[in-house]
């Protein structure tokens, strides 16, 4: 039954917080103006970023009342209150890229420091670091598309709060199950056609939450790594693919831009709806086969990252085709 009310709480936060951002305008208010990178064609509130920690932190909240399953430690609340509002401030103000990065990096090396593996050597820090910092900011430029990254947080953190359980680890379950109900909340306010964005306070936080779970599965024996990035997979090959692309023809990749594989589908004609269905069906394959994947051997698993590697690139190959 606590289990359950702090599910509901997270909703009603979120969902509550989420149709009232939408609605209420203000000089607080911070508004998405379409430019000539947009996918949308009127001004939208971007704060419901907002909404969704909030709820978030209101299952956790109920979940005290639970003894002996911490969700998670205070160095990775200060975290996040952080990495949220600098990117609140970013929303509003529009800070640097350089200022971004420096706090990213800076809160990512805090929380190596505090949940640092006992064989987590030099080199291997630097990976990690590198990684988190990766999926913070893959995940806010994969935020493009109406419904596409609080979908993305559903089937990803939904997939690890089944495994989480199965293996026996309740406070890592909990906490995921309280991300994905807090953006469901979110979500109906967000589904095509939008009238809320999370913005940077959603998809930084969700980018950082989303690495963290990667990496505690995997050094917690819930799935291993490869896996686990198979998971998030429909986010870490788009935009690491178009990163890699950009780089190598030489293009300013730090800015903006509007040429995402999800990006080329909604402007071919595809729209919003058509378009986030479908990545929603990838997403629901992928964390269907990484939990039949865990269920294998190293050998086994092999073979479904195969499969993927081998499936994405056929993907990658018809989308610069058509």
């Amino acid at each position: 039954m606590l289990i359950l009310a702090a599910l509901a709480v997270a909703f009603m936060v979120s969902g509550t917080l989420s149709w009232w951002l939408a609605l209420v305008r203000g000089r607080w208010q911070v508004l998405d103006t379409p430019n000539d990178r947009s996918l949308h064609s009127r001004p939208i509130p971007r704060t419901g970023g907002i909404a969704i920690l909030l709820g978030a932190v209101a299952g956790v909240v109920v979940l005290q009342f639970w003894p002996g399953n911490e969700v998670a430690g205070w160095p990775l609340y200060a975290a996040i209150l952080v990495l949220a509002l600098v990117a609140l401030a970013d929303d509003r103000h529009t800070l640097g890229a350089g200022l971004r990065l420096v706090v990213q990096v800076g809160v990512v090396a805090f929380l190596l420091f505090h949940y640092r593996p006992a064989n987590l050597d030099l080199p291997l820090a630097v990976i990690v670091l590198l990684f988190l910092v990766w999926m913070i900011n893959l995940y806010n430029f994969m935020d493009g598309m109406d419904g596409f990254a609080a979908g993305m947080a559903i089937f990803g953190f939904g997939t690890f709060a089944i495994l989480g359980w199965q293996a026996g680890q309740p406070g890592f379950a909990l906490g995921c199950a309280i991300l994905v109900i807090a953006c469901a909340g979110f979500l109906l306010l967000n589904f095509p056609p939008a009238r809320l964005f999370m913005g940077d306070v959603g998809s930084t936080v969700l980018g950082l939450l989303a690495g963290m779970a990667i990496l505690e599965a995997h050094l917690e024996d819930i799935l291993p790594l490869w896996l686990g990035i198979l998971v998030f997979s429909a986010f870490i090959v788009d935009a690491s693919v178009t990163l890699a692309r950009r780089v190598l023809l030489r293009e300013a990749f730090w800015k903006a831009h509007k040429t995402h594989y999800y990006q080329r589908l909604v402007e071919s004609g595809w729209g919003h709806r058509r378009t986030v269905l479908t990545e929603y069906a990838l997403m629901l394959a992928c964390s269907g086969s990484a939990l039949f994947g865990a269920t294998l051997p190293v050998s086994g698993q092999g073979l479904v990252v195969a499969f993927w590697i081998a499936a994405y690139s056929a993907l990658i190959y018809w989308l610069r085709k058509a």
